[in-house]
């Protein structure tokens, strides 16, 4: 029998795409354009990598059709390919790691459910929680990753104020933190951090790329 029927044509590609997924570097770099639109500089810095090596691991995501590229003037800006697609392989390429993989569960128990072991708030939990006023959203991702879009009526504190902006805060009602998404610690460190202190927090379940990639309303800086 043949080889190259149409099944084993679709599974070639789908190989291509998988083996885009198979670098660590490349699940950051994603996890980063999940943010919002970005040049290779600002990726390179972003992920701590050299211009060279960002710029080839964008090419090969850029071939398996998991971002794609907007030239604006000189400057080309990567987005994904696909928000609601890719976030969502990112998202079950991590259920399969939780369930399976023995050094994730490790991780995830030694340093994500150590500093925040209650269960986080839902999507659809938080929406409800919105439109009755019952929560403050605070959102620690920096400045410039705010801007490009953010959850409706959130407060932006990265991580690093902090402490030293507390009183923004209101301690009268539940906080929600949210960041990049369900393996970024700024919203980890954030929970901690606050409830140390006092306050009354919480974790969103995942973060911003999945709150937009769901057609959820967002916010952005003009």
């Amino acid at each position: 029998m043949s080889s190259t029927g149409p099944k084993q044509a679709i599974f070639a590609s789908l190989a291509e795409v998988a083996q885009a997924l198979g670098h660590a570097h490349r699940l950051e770099l994603l996890e980063h354009v999940g943010q919002g639109m970005r040049s290779v500089e600002e990726l390179s810095a972003r992920a701590n990598l050299s211009f060279a090596n960002t710029s080839r691991h964008l090419q090969i995501l850029r071939r398996a059709r998991l971002v794609d590229t907007e030239r604006r003037g000189k400057q080309v800006l990567y987005r994904l390919a696909g928000d609601t697609e890719v976030v969502e392989l990112m998202r079950a390429l991590g259920r399969v790691g939780e369930r399976n993989v023995a050094e994730v569960n490790r991780i995830m128990t030694d340093y994500f459910h150590a500093r925040d072991a209650l269960e986080a708030v839902s999507r659809k939990d938080l929406i409800s929680r919105l439109r009755d006023g019952l929560v403050t959203i605070l959102d620690v991702r920096p400045e410039d990753e705010f801007a490009l879009g953010h959850l409706p009526g959130a407060l932006n504190i990265p991580l690093g104020e902090l402490e030293h902006r507390l009183c923004e805060l209101p301690t009268d009602r539940e906080v929600i933190a949210y960041c990049r998404g369900p393996y970024c610690i700024l919203s980890f460190e954030a929970v901690a951090t606050l409830r140390a202190r006092g306050y009354l927090v919480r974790r969103l379940e995942d973060g911003y790329p999945e709150w937009k990639a769901a057609g959820l309303p967002i916010e952005a800086r003009a």
